[in-house]
C-alpha cells in the first residue's frame, strides 16, 4: 500500500464519478486539485488540502494554462482525466447525426480529446517528480468495438482517446510513468441502480492502479456493466 502524502490532479470534480473520487480516492493527508467549470457544493473552504481550479475544458487552451497557473512546478502523483460530454440527444429516441451542429461537434471533441492532449504536455514535467506517478483516463464502453450505440462523437472521442493511452505508454515508458484507461458501461452516478455499475466498484478499480509498483503496466480496464448484452 502506497505511504506518505501524495498530489492528485482530479478533472470533472463537480458531480458524479469526479465527486466520488475525488471525495473517496484521495487520503485524508494527501493534497488534491480538482478541475471543474462550476465549483463543488461539496468543498470546505477551511480544508487546504483540496484545491478547487476552475475550468472550462470546451475552451483548451485557456483552460490549460488556468490550471497549469494554480499548480505551477508542484510534483503530481496521480493525474486521473474524468472528462466525456456527449450529444445532447444521445442515448435517446431523437439523436440524428446528420442533424448535429457543427459547434456541438467541435464542443465534444475539444472537452474530450484536445483538452485531454493539452493536460498531458503540460503536466508531463510535474509528473516525472514522482517517485511512482500514474495517469488514468476514464474512458467508456463506446470506445470498444461492437458498443451497439448512435452517439457517433463521442464514440469518435473515446476511441480517439485509447489511440492517445496507447501512443502515450510508449512515449513515456522510459519514465515509468504508468497510463491506465478505464472503460466504463452504464454508471449509477446519482443513486443505486440493480443493473448500473456502482461508484465504489470504479473507486475499488481506481485504487487497484494507483497501488502498483511502476514495473507494471495496466493498460486498460473494461469495465461494461453485468447486464449489458452490447459487449
Amino acid at each position: 500500500m502506497r505511504s506518505t502524502q501524495k498530489t492528485f490532479l482530479i478533472y470533472g470534480v463537480s458531480k458524479g464519478l469526479g465527486k466520488a473520487i475525488f471525495n473517496q480516492l484521495p487520503a485524508a493527508e494527501d493534497q488534491v486539485f480538482g478541475v471543474s467549470r462550476t465549483k463543488p457544493d461539496f468543498l470546505d473552504a477551511e480544508n487546504s488540502r483540496k484545491i478547487w481550479v476552475k475550468a472550462d475544458l470546451s475552451a483548451p487552451k485557456s483552460a490549460g494554462e488556468a490550471i497549469k497557473h494554480r499548480i505551477g512546478a508542484a510534483k503530481i502523483d496521480y493525474l486521473i482525466y474524468n472528462v466525456g460530454i456527449w450529444e445532447e440527444t444521445a442515448f435517446t429516441e431523437n439523436y440524428n447525426f446528420e442533424a448535429l451542429a457543427i459547434t456541438e461537434i467541435e464542443a465534444i471533441i475539444h472537452t474530450n480529446i484536445t483538452s485531454l492532449l493539452l493536460s498531458v504536455q503540460s503536466f508531463l514535467p510535474n509528473l516525472r517528480k514522482s517517485e511512482n506517478a500514474k495517469i488514468i483516463f476514464i474512458g467508456s464502453t463506446l470506445g470498444l468495438p461492437n458498443h451497439n450505440k448512435q452517439a457517433v462523437v463521442f464514440s469518435a472521442a473515446k476511441f480517439a482517446l485509447r489511440g492517445v493511452v496507447h501512443s502515450l505508454r510508449t512515449h513515456l515508458r522510459k519514465d515509468s510513468i504508468g497510463i491506465t484507461t478505464l472503460n466504463l458501461g452504464d454508471l449509477a452516478t446519482d443513486q443505486e441502480s440493480p443493473t448500473m455499475i456502482p461508484l465504489s466498484d470504479v473507486i475499488s478499480a481506481l485504487r487497484f492502479v494507483i497501488n502498483t509498483s511502476p514495473k507494471t503496466c495496466i493498460k486498460e480496464i473494461d469495465m461494461p456493466a453485468m447486464q449489458d448484452a452490447d459487449l
